[in-house]
């Protein structure tokens, strides 16, 4: 396929969108998502700041931003208490 064939129907695709409008819950959800996994991200951040002077370090992965995104900061202290006793 040649470049101007697949920018042409990338094109089409994006003009047929915007009459026809894309789906909303979809979007709602990836939107919803993505600032909770943003927001887990944050925390993950601040308390490797402020944890760092006492000792304690969480990982920053998909895992635990999916946990303490999620879960806010009781999924935050449930990681730090995983890492205190378990780990």
């Amino acid at each position: 396929m040649s470049s101007t064939l697949v920018i042409t129907i990338m094109i089409a695709l994006i003009i047929i969108l915007l009459i026809v409008g894309a789906p909303v819950k979809p979007m709602k959800l990836i939107g919803q998502t993505t600032v909770k996994l943003g927001i887990g991200i944050l925390f993950l951040f601040f308390f490797n700041v402020f944890g760092g002077a006492i000792g304690l370090h969480i990982p920053i992965n998909l895992f635990t931003a999916v946990v303490s995104g999620f879960l806010g900061l009781f999924g935050v202290a449930s990681l730090a208490a995983i890492h205190l006793f378990i780990i």
